[in-house]
């Protein structure tokens, strides 16, 4: 047979995809049923209704708006001083939503930040002032305050129920476009990001840009499973990856701020890493997971329930610790003094040790004020040990903080106040007494590395004593 008269293999195999995407097409549509099949078995593609969604919940949404005194620029230190000078506040605007009908609203605690004056636009178009009753800075949750009463409130979910995968909508005013929705799926669960290892993250794709900070997340039910807080993005805008604050760390801190003023966090005195393949291995598990503890604070909660360095901590109170990122959330969320059931794998064993933990920043930075506070002479400065927080925060296993600098090699290698020094050398500055005895034996006239963090930046510089001592 000729080729004319033949249908070749892979023609055969595109019209096989072309007839069943036309008959899947029309099936979908409602508008044909595969031969042999009635209407009743023809499968049919089901969307979540967010019209119904926003239309019912929309109102419950709220813009934030900000204002903030703008600082005096070079041009207008130049003006004649006899010209009056008026520095127009600058506007920032977030998102936020009513949690209860007489004026409570939750947004964002960096939404409100530096705030002079605060304003609370509506669906309705009204616009009222309101004021922070309080923020929580460890969770960026703030809490709100209009005047009003019988306003339409938004109805809470459970976000110890998501599942990954499931729709969500998002309602806020990117770039200033109010009363925007925005829909996608989650993506993943207890994530912990960089500077924020107290908040289990919701990810989602949901298109999140500035604006939308503060602003509800949605499940379909139309129930707040959380706070539209960040995202990441190499280019400022939304690029695929969204965090929302899960509602029941939201609410926990905000029934604190309206009680009680404050909210309180759980403090445990420790510091993790996660367990690689190898390590997992050495340790004796079959497979990476736990929380591997690298230090405990001294006289720290921990310290007093009898957790080593080396201990892993396999699970809190029956929920199993998978990630290292897993442990920090909760004792965030434990109420200061409440007692706690660690399982830590010790030397290969397997064994159980209770923890009444501490608070953080009242039980941490009374620590502080107790920890070693050292001058080293050779070098003329005086530093002292990092508090566990501060070590967990900045994720360090090693480091200590300047707190005063004389004229000496310090001065000289350009160490400044509230710079950390991380390594001395190939040695890791553990303590403050580490860097004492370090000093002590360094040669004179030959430049030593030194590592330094000032602010986000690590770098090195070169720390020499003079030849003469």
């Amino acid at each position: 047979m000729s080729s004319a008269g033949r249908v070749l293999p892979g023609v055969c195999a595109t019209l096989l995809v072309l007839s069943w995407g036309l008959s899947a097409h029309l099936a979908w549509a409602g508008e044909a049923v595969l031969p042999g099949r009635s209407a009743q078995d023809t499968p049919r593609l089901v969307l979540p209704d967010f019209a119904a969604l926003v239309r019912n919940q929309g109102a419950a949404v709220v813009n934030v708006r900000v204002f903030r005194e703008r600082a005096a620029s070079v041009a207008d230190a130049a003006r004649p001083a006899d010209t009056p000078l008026r520095l127009p506040r600058a506007a920032g605007l977030g998102s936020g939503f009513v949690l209860t009908p007489d004026g409570l609203i939750l947004t964002n605690g960096h939404v409100v930040e530096g705030a002079e004056k605060l304003t609370v636009r509506f669906a309705d178009k009204r616009e009222l002032p309101a004021r922070i009753v309080g923020v929580d800075a460890l969770t960026d949750v703030a809490v709100l305050k209009v005047e009003a009463r019988n306003l339409p409130s938004v109805t809470l979910g459970d976000s110890s129920r998501l599942q990954v995968g499931q729709w969500v909508l998002a309602i806020g005013a990117p770039l200033g476009l109010e009363r925007t929705a925005t829909q996608g799926i989650i993506s993943a669960l207890g994530r912990t990001l960089p500077n924020d290892s107290y908040v289990p993250f919701i990810q989602t794709d949901v298109p999140i840009n500035q604006g939308n900070s503060g602003g509800p997340l949605f499940d379909l039910e139309g129930r707040v499973v959380g706070i539209n807080a960040q995202i990441i993005s190499s280019s400022g805008g939304y690029m695929g990856l969204s965090f929302a604050i899960p509602i029941n760390t939201a609410v926990a801190v905000a029934r604190q701020i309206v009680e009680k003023g404050r909210a309180t966090h759980g403090w445990l005195g420790v510091s993790t890493q996660e367990l690689s393949l190898e390590l997992a291995q050495a340790y004796g598990l079959s497979a990476p997971r736990g929380a591997l503890v690298t230090e405990v604070r001294p006289r720290g909660p921990a310290d007093r329930a009898g957790l080593q360095p080396g201990d892993i901590v396999l699970a809190l109170d029956d929920a199993p610790i998978i990630d290292s990122g897993d442990l920090p959330p909760r004792i965030g969320a434990s109420h200061p003094g409440s007692v706690h059931a660690l399982a830590v794998l010790r030397e290969g064993r397997l064994t159980h040790l209770r923890v009444t933990v501490g608070e953080l920043g009242r039980d941490s930075e009374a620590d502080r004020h107790d920890r070693s506070n050292i001058v080293v002479l050779p070098l003329a400065i005086r530093v002292s040990d990092l508090d566990a927080a501060t070590r967990e925060v900045l994720e360090l296993r090693a480091g200590v903080l300047v707190e005063e600098v004389g004229a000496g090699p310090a001065a000289e290698a350009g160490i400044q106040p509230g710079d950390l020094l991380l390594r001395l050398g190939q040695v890791p500055l553990d303590n403050a007494a580490r860097l004492r005895d370090l000093a002590a034996t360094l040669p004179a006239g030959v430049p030593i590395p030194l590592l330094v963090r000032r602010q986000d930046s690590n770098t090195f510089v070169t720390l020499s004593l003079p030849a003469a001592r």
